[in-house]
């Protein structure tokens, strides 16, 4: 597997990595400048060179991994019997400067309902780096046509029709931040429901006004979820104190407060 092939298969996984490269090479060196290498916590791909070079760049790339490095480091190694080394001697003669370039685990964020706001809203985070999920159980909100803006962002964007929504819950990545906000009130519930029900979620937001909460908080209780399991529901969504209702203030509002959550989450 190559380097590209590694690091796309590392963020399908959700596994955080590093891309290694050697960005300049002086004199005598294993391996020409441009090299690369993929390293996970268990496993690598590729190489710079071999010995303490490659060992140094490994022990560097996975104390990045443990500490979720969101920066690049540069790295300088010496290649002679005089430096000092802790995986071993290599005498080339030439001196190496690496670069690491974290590869994150990226936020994934799940729109249930293409609807006016879910539209917006996609939009807004279709611009982020993320996995982006939108899903609707009626098909004309999923064409193409309709969603060619999206595809152009730097979010990966992953387009699911269902006839009953709520069986995608148990398919999305961990830690998924799940958003409803379909046409159909039956269906909100029904995903409340069921998201209730889904370990691993990182949160669970519902569009909506207070009455209707009320009306959902009372049906959820008689299907045997608890007062401390309701809470993991946030309604209303997005920023406090916004009263403005058109559909891309509201996306505005919400996508803002996504991003807040994803600051406090790496920091």
């Amino acid at each position: 597997m190559d380097w590209l092939a590694a690091t796309a298969s590392l963020r399908a996984r959700r596994v955080p990595g590093v891309i290694v490269t050697l960005a300049a090479t002086r004199g005598h060196t294993p391996r020409n400048g441009g090299a690369k290498m993929v390293v996970s916590a268990d496993d690598v791909w590729g190489t710079v060179g071999g010995g303490n070079l490659e060992a140094t760049a490994i022990s560097q790339a996975r104390a990045m991994i443990a500490n979720a490095a969101s920066e690049p480091e540069l790295v300088k190694l010496a290649l002679n019997d005089k430096a000092p080394t802790e995986f071993g001697v290599q005498c080339c003669g030439g001196e190496v400067t690496m670069l690491l370039e974290p590869i994150p685990v990226v936020p994934s964020v799940a729109i249930f309902g293409m609807g006016h706001v879910g539209f917006e809203l996609a939009r807004i985070l279709s611009r982020h780096d993320l996995e982006l999920f939108v899903i609707d159980s009626r098909a004309e909100m999923l064409t193409d046509d309709r969603l060619a803006d999206l595809a152009h962002g730097s979010a990966r964007l992953h387009v699911r029709h269902a006839v009953a929504p709520e069986s995608e819950l148990p398919g999305l990545p961990p830690a998924t931040h799940v958003l409803i906000m379909t046409h159909d009130h039956a269906e909100d519930i029904a995903l409340c429901d069921s998201a209730l029900r889904v370990d691993g979620l990182a949160s669970i937001g519902l569009i909506g006004s207070q009455a209707k909460w009320a009306r959902f908080h009372k049906k959820l209780l008689a299907e045997g979820h608890s007062e401390q399991e309701l809470e993991r529901i946030q309604t209303p969504i997005g920023i406090p104190g916004l009263i403005a209702k058109e559909p891309a203030a509201i996306a505005v509002s919400v996508a803002a407060d996504l991003l807040l959550t994803f600051e406090r989450a790496s920091a």
